[in-house]
């Protein structure tokens, strides 16, 4: 038996070799390709699960604007006015005695930095109905000023909390500057009692 081989013209290639290292490589791929298609499909299932649900919840939203609508043009009638009015002034004196100076104040000190103190307070309902206190405190930096900022953003009481004015010059030997604050007060919340 005679064997023509010539490697000059066809050079010897190992094909086992060849296949062995590339169908690992094509093998591994096809994996990682079947792991990311499930992937991509679970996640495709839940975006669609979760589409769903906020389309109910824009269901329940719009139905809750429909009743209030509803619920405002019956109120506004002129045989109820006098109802809707009393009803105004009562969930207002409710608002206002949500605010406690007690807590308030307990809350401030907590909060309130050394070497920095409470010139004045005055706390309002603004137009979203909700407990805004202005207040203007003074110290001998700005930085305690800011320390106050950051502390009553971290309280769960106080939010929205900035600076709006900033003064320099004293009206005593210990303040330096005197800085207006504005924040939106979070009364404590009634704890009830589970029967």
């Amino acid at each position: 038996m005679r064997l023509d081989i010539n490697l000059a013209s066809q050079p010897y290639e190992d094909a086992r070799q060849f296949w062995r290292g590339w169908g690992t490589g094509l093998a591994f791929l096809g994996l990682l390709t079947l792991v990311l298609i499930y992937y991509a499909t679970a996640n495709w299932l839940i975006a669609r699960q979760d589409r769903r649900e906020i389309a109910d919840y824009r269901a329940q939203i719009a139905e809750r604007d429909r009743e209030r609508v509803e619920a405002e043009a019956f109120l506004n009638r002129p045989e109820n006015r006098t109802t809707r009015d009393k009803s105004q002034f009562l969930n207002a004196l409710i608002q206002r005695k949500a605010f406690s100076w007690t807590k308030v104040f307990e809350e401030l000190e907590r909060v309130m930095p050394p070497r920095l103190h409470v010139v004045s307070i005055h706390p309002e309902m603004n137009s979203d109905d909700q407990l805004e206190i202005k207040m203007v405190v003074a110290g001998e930096s700005r930085e305690r000023a800011l320390d106050l900022v950051k502390r009553m953003e971290g309280s769960q009481h106080f939010q929205g909390t900035q600076i709006t004015q900033e003064r320099q010059g004293a009206q005593t030997p210990t303040d330096v500057v005197q800085f207006d604050i504005t924040a939106l007060y979070v009364p404590e919340m009634p704890s009830r009692s589970t029967p």
